[in-house]
C-alpha cells in the first residue's frame, strides 16, 4: 500500500495534486490510501519524551489514524502546499509526530520508498525547498527518496498553482513532473518488492 498525505488545511490544489498522483500509481498497479490534514485535530510535538517510554504518543488526537497507515505503507507520497517559501506547518507537524511510531519500532520507516509534492502560489516561490524538507525526512529514517530525474524533475513534483485550483489543474510543467516522478517511485516499489520476494 502506497499512503500519500496532503499537508494542506485546506480542500484545494496540494490534495488535488495528490490525488492525481495517486491515480497514476493506481493505474501501475498500486494500490493507495489517501490521508489529509484538512478537518482534523493533529497537534505539534511537544518533545515531552513520552514515547521513547511508552512507545506511543501522549497526545491522543487524529495522528491515531495515520500511525497504522505508516506502518503499513510500502512508500509514500508526501504533498504539501507552499507557506512562506517551505513546506506547510501541517506537513511539518505530521512528519515531527511520527517520532512516536519510530520510538516503537526505530527501523519503522527503513527501506520504505518515499516521493515529494509541491505546490506553490508563485512559480519560483519555495517548492524546491519544500521538496528537499521532505527529502530529509526521508533521507534521516533510512527510506529511499525519489525524484523524477533531469530535465524538469530534478527533486520531485513541483507545481504553480497561481493560488488556485483551475491554476494547479492548468500546469502542464507541474503535470509532466508529476508524471516522470510517479513513474520512477513506481518502478522502485516494485523493483524493491522483487528483490524482498526473491530473499524469501
Amino acid at each position: 500500500m502506497i499512503l500519500g498525505i496532503s499537508g494542506s488545511p485546506r480542500n484545494m490544489a496540494t490534495e488535488h495534486i495528490l490525488g492525481e498522483a495517486l491515480k497514476m500509481l493506481e493505474d501501475k498497479g498500486l494500490e493507495t490510501v489517501q490521508f489529509t490534514v484538512r478537518g482534523r485535530q493533529i497537534s505539534p510535538c511537544r518533545h515531552c519524551d513520552y514515547c521513547l517510554k511508552n512507545k506511543e504518543c501522549i497526545i491522543k488526537d487524529d495522528m491515531y489514524q495515520l500511525y497504522p497507515l505508516i506502518r503499513e505503507a510500502q512508500g509514500f507520497v508526501i504533498a504539501t502546499p507552499v507557506y512562506n517559501g517551505s513546506m506547510s506547518a501541517q506537513t511539518k507537524i505530521v512528519i515531527d509526530r511520527t517520532r512516536a511510531t519510530l520510538a516503537a519500532d526505530p527501523k519503522a520507516l527503513r527501506m520504505k520508498i518515499g516521493m515529494a509534492i509541491a505546490v506553490g502560489g508563485d512559480r519560483m516561490g519555495g517548492q524546491e525547498l519544500a521538496v528537499q524538507q521532505i527529502h530529509t525526512f526521508y533521507i534521516l529514517n533510512g527510506m529511499i527518496p525519489v525524484s523524477g530525474g533531469f530535465f524538469g524533475a530534478n527533486l520531485g513534483a513541483t507545481f504553480w498553482s497561481r493560488d488556485t485550483l483551475d491554476g494547479a489543474a492548468a500546469d502542464e510543467e507541474g503535470f509532466r513532473s508529476l508524471r516522470k516522478t510517479t513513474k520512477r517511485f513506481a518502478e522502485m516499489v516494485m523493483r524493491l518488492e522483487n528483490m524482498r520476494s526473491q530473499e524469501k
